[in-house]
């Protein structure tokens, strides 16, 4: 990740994204018209196929972030919907944080990754000064059609300060932009 990533000073795009931000946006949120103009037998995306990185936002502030950059390694189109599942922590047992009420609908659209294409999410991180949780990494899982989740895959953070502390926390849809003008 460049510097310049870190900041939020670049803008990242998907390869192709014009068609298929028109296939999805003609779609109604279906994922049978979705999927038309786009890569034929393209499958949901692999966490293995996957680069999963994160940035500690607006570090220290009321309201701060972990902005969530998912890149296709892999060599075929694949695709991600709805939000994915996040843990915030080493723990495996602590449940997956909830979406986040405030978010824009449309997250029953397949978003289609080309090779080396990003998608983005953001985890809202709500500290209200004592009795929080502080951590410095989190597990997330990619969600299938039907909303199950695939395995968890540990995410370290990047950028200046990677500990993180909430005392609620929601995560947002799959986006092909970033969340929040980063």
């Amino acid at each position: 990740m460049s510097k310049e990533d870190a900041k939020g000073g670049a803008e990242q795009t998907i390869p192709g994204t014009k068609e298929d931000v028109r296939a999805e946006a003609a779609s109604g949120g279906t994922d049978e018209a979705a999927s038309k103009g786009q890569a034929a037998g393209a499958g949901q995306c692999r966490g293995d196929e996957m680069l999963l990185t994160a940035v500690h936002r607006f570090a220290g502030q009321q309201g701060d972030h972990l902005l969530v950059t998912a890149s296709n390694e892999g060599a075929k189109p694949c695709w991600v919907t709805s939000y994915p599942l996040v843990k915030l922590g080493g723990d495996v047992g602590v449940a997956a944080l909830p979406h986040s009420k405030k978010d824009k609908p449309g997250g029953s659209k397949h978003l289609m990754l080309r090779p080396g294409g990003k998608v983005y999410s953001a985890v809202n991180l709500f500290d209200y000064g004592s009795g929080h949780h502080t951590e410095q990494s989190f597990s997330l899982a990619l969600r299938g059609a039907d909303g199950q989740a695939g395995p968890f895959y540990s995410v370290a953070l990047k950028g200046e300060k990677p500990q993180f502390s909430w005392n609620e926390a929601d995560v947002l849809n799959w986006s092909t932009t970033k969340p929040y003008n980063f």
